[in-house]
């Protein structure tokens, strides 16, 4: 938890604006399947769901902690919807994979072409092991601009562009996290093994 060092009635005007601002298209938001369900300053819960399965599935919840906002990025976490606890990296049902350009490599004994085009992917949920929580990795984001390797990239360089606002925060976990979800899988995995009957006597 966070050390209030920041006016509070400036940091409450501040998020009751975030909050004011999501209201203000709340039905939009439904829609997409966005649910608000706890909104009391600092903190804020919003429950995702996959709106265009049917049924739909509710897919994670996202908590915002806005203590000291904005001379500080909000807290971001993806937890559990029930219980709101943050979920570990290996329990995250998305890592928000986002796709980068093509490279083409060169494809070994050839001197000139042909090409191989390369598609990779990279999360925007990090973390050091399995077992640790993992934050968002994006400018906004307060474990973002407190991680040593992001320490050039300070939260003042964001913050007049509204990085750390709660609905641009949503639109990312939404568009890398929810939209490419397409449906259901379902794995049959038959077994086979042996049938005893009674035992004998």
């Amino acid at each position: 938890m966070s050390v209030q060092y920041v006016d509070p009635t400036v940091s409450r005007a501040k998020f009751d604006r975030e909050i004011a601002e999501y209201k203000a298209l709340g039905e939009e938001y439904r829609r997409l399947g966005w649910f608000l369900v706890h909104a009391e300053y600092p903190r804020v819960l919003v429950v995702l769901a996959a709106a265009k399965l049917t049924p739909s599935p509710i897919i994670m919840g996202v908590a915002f902690d806005y203590t000291n906002y904005d001379a500080a990025p909000p807290s971001v976490r993806i937890v559990n919807s029930y219980t709101g606890e943050p979920y570990k990296h290996r329990e995250l049902p998305t890592q928000l994979n986002r796709s980068l350009p093509q490279q083409e490599i060169p494809l070994p004994g050839f001197d000139a072409v042909p090409m191989m085009k390369l598609q990779s992917v990279q999360p925007y949920m990090q973390a050091y092991g399995p077992e640790e929580i993992p934050f968002l990795c994006i400018a906004g984001v307060r474990e973002y601009h407190d991680h040593p390797a992001h320490s050039g990239d300070i939260w003042e360089l964001h913050r007049q562009e509204g990085a750390g606002r709660l609905v641009r925060l949503l639109e990312i976990v939404h568009r890398y996290g929810i939209a490419p979800i397409a449906g259901f899988g379902v794995q049959l995995v038959p077994q086979v093994g042996i049938n005893y009957g009674p035992p004998p006597p």
